[in-house]
């Protein structure tokens, strides 16, 4: 196997399974530190949303153009990238909300009687089914270099460490179980893996530039969705809009920064 796509699969199976972070956290502390997680997420969107319009799209744009022509290749570049936005938004309307991990839970709400209802299962199987898109996307874009590579997973990492905290709440309470709770929110990560094995045995055997400007558009969809419908709604639920927003800009200079640094 190549040693880029050793390194993309080590890097989504980090991200993915730092939801145990998350259910470790979840399951310890007496109380979620609302304003850092505030500004991790927050920061997590700066990431991704920098990096989506700054460094994959530029990149699609060229791949296609030179595949199809100015015109043609601006327009599946189009037709890709909303094609990531509309798969996420299917997942996203096919898991009930009242099992979708992005709902997110803390830890002081673990007494409240409507958590007592959830079952922790469906929580677990809606958030693989999550991550499943996710893996492909941060597959994909190390693949594209250790520059885009790292800060994309960190970015992941720090969006899954509240979904597991999401997941092992409910479990929690389901089943009476730390033990249970953890292992459920820690092993549902590994959709993000199995995202990646999909995205290397579909999608690796048909590579060229058209396939990997689609690709790169449809992640750039992806990110960005999960950002503007997830990452930031979430933020400001937790905690202020300064907090969240500081979080977004200073994420999107770490990226701009790492960039430019890594080009030298």
């Amino acid at each position: 196997m190549d040693g880029s796509i050793l390194i993309a699969f080590i890097f989504t199976l980090i991200a993915g399974l730092s939801t145990g972070i998350g259910s470790f956290i979840a399951l310890i502390a007496k109380r979620t530190n609302t304003k850092f997680l505030c500004f991790s997420l927050g920061l997590s969107a700066g990431v991704m949303l920098y990096v989506s319009f700054m460094e994959m799209m530029p990149s699609a744009k060229i791949e296609l153009t030179e595949a199809f022509g100015e015109k043609a290749g601006m327009l599946y570049m189009i037709i890709a990238f909303f094609g990531g936005m509309g798969l996420i938004t299917l997942i996203d309307l096919l898991v009930p909300e009242s099992g979708n991990p992005h709902e997110m839970h803390g830890v002081e709400e673990m007494d409240k009687k409507d958590a007592l209802h959830r079952s922790g299962l469906i929580v677990a199987i809606s958030l693989a089914l999550h991550n499943f898109p996710e893996g492909i996307a941060t597959f994909s874009s190390a693949l594209t270099g250790m520059d885009v590579a790292v800060p994309i997973t960190v970015a992941v990492a720090i969006h899954n460490i509240p979904e597991g905290i999401a997941v092992s709440v409910p479990i929690y309470h389901a089943t009476g179980s730390r033990r249970k709770a953890f292992w459920y929110s820690f092993l549902s990560g590994f959709a993000e893996p199995v995202g990646a094995l999909i995205a290397y045995l579909f999608l690796m055997q048909y590579q060229n530039p058209a396939i990997n400007g689609m690709v790169l558009a449809a992640v750039s969809g992806i990110m960005v969705f999960v950002s503007l419908d997830e990452l930031l709604p979430t933020a400001e639920k937790y905690g202020k809009h300064h907090v969240s927003i500081s979080g977004v800009v200073v994420g999107m200079f770490i990226m701009g920064l790492s960039l430019l640094l890594l080009d030298f």
